[in-house]
C-alpha cells in the first residue's frame, strides 16, 4: 500500500523559508519520479515541482523557480521541498506525489502571511 506522509508546513512571513519533507513507503521508491503539487484556498491543485528518481533532474513551475528546490534521499525514502523568499501566493497546501499515479499525501498547510 502506498503511504506519502508531508510534514513541516507551517505559518511564516512574506520573505521566510519552510522546509517540506515527505515520508513514501509502499512502493520501490527509486523507480519513480515524485512531485510536488498545492492548492491554494479556493483554487485547483497546481504543479509545483519534479525531481528524477536519482535527484539529479528537477522541473519547477515558473513562479517558484529560483526559490524553491526539490531533493531526495532515496536511501531514506525521503522526498523534500526547500522553500525560500516565500510569497503570500505560496500559501495552500501542498502534496506530495508519486508520479504516473494518482497516490497523494494527506498535505501539509504553508500559510505566508504578516
Amino acid at each position: 500500500q502506498v503511504q506519502l506522509v508531508e510534514s513541516g508546513g507551517g505559518l511564516v512571513q512574506p520573505g521566510g523559508s519552510l522546509r517540506l519533507s515527505c515520508a513514501a513507503s509502499g512502493f520501490v521508491f527509486d523507480n519513480y519520479l515524485t512531485s510536488w503539487d498545492r492548492r491554494a484556498p479556493g483554487k485547483g491543485i497546481e504543479w509545483v515541482a519534479t525531481v528524477s528518481p536519482v535527484g539529479t533532474n528537477t522541473n519547477y513551475l515558473d513562479s517558484v523557480k529560483g526559490r524553491f528546490t526539490s531533493s531526495r534521499d532515496n536511501a531514506k525514502n525521503m522526498v523534500y521541498l526547500q522553500m525560500n523568499s516565500l510569497k503570500t501566493t505560496d500559501t495552500g497546501v501542498y502534496y506530495c506525489k508519486k508520479v504516473g499515479s494518482n497516490d497523494r499525501g494527506q498535505g501539509t498547510q504553508v500559510t505566508v502571511s504578516s
